[in-house]
């Protein structure tokens, strides 16, 4: 069986236990303390269980077996199938994050400089609110840290050549 056969099987088992839990990716994100999206990325085997909310897990969605639990606590291999951008709201998505892409960096170069939004240290989080005139709408927040672009001056550059 390939990886991604057994990350689909392990993400199959991992949607089965929450599915009999009754509850939703947000209600498991607030009786964890995590994000909504975050909780959503473990189950999907996107992100790694941190041992310090491996408890608040178990106890949120008491059938993970240790098992599951231990599977979720290795480091994912962060993938996903190619035919997944033509699931409509993904691609919607993708086409809004294309859309806005240049005025969004051109804000960020304002704002904050010659840099880059990090997917390190990021944060997501999805809800639901209802727009003017009363119909529901979605707010997706990214919180991702500031890393600005550095000069490559070669008196910073401690792996440069040695030259003779």
């Amino acid at each position: 069986m390939s990886i991604t056969q057994d990350k689909a099987a392990l993400v199959a088992r991992l949607l089965e236990v929450k599915s009999r839990s009754n509850k939703t990716f947000s209600e498991i994100a607030v009786e964890t303390g995590l994000t909504n999206a975050y909780v959503a990325q473990l189950f999907h085997r996107q992100a790694q269980l941190k041992p310090a909310s491996k408890e608040r897990l178990q106890a949120s969605v008491p059938e993970l077996s240790d098992e599951l639990i231990e599977a979720m606590m290795v480091p994912p291999r962060r993938s996903f199938h190619p035919d997944i951008i033509q699931d409509p709201t993904i691609y919607r998505m993708y086409e809004a994050v294309m859309h806005y892409g240049e005025s969004i960096k051109a804000i960020i170069d304002e704002e904050c400089g010659d840099g880059i939004m990090s997917g390190i240290g990021f944060y997501c989080n999805v809800e639901k609110v209802k727009g003017k005139d009363g119909e529901d709408r979605v707010v997706v927040i990214f919180n991702g840290k500031f890393l600005p672009h550095d000069e490559q001056r070669t008196e910073n550059n401690v792996a440069r050549l040695q030259m003779s």
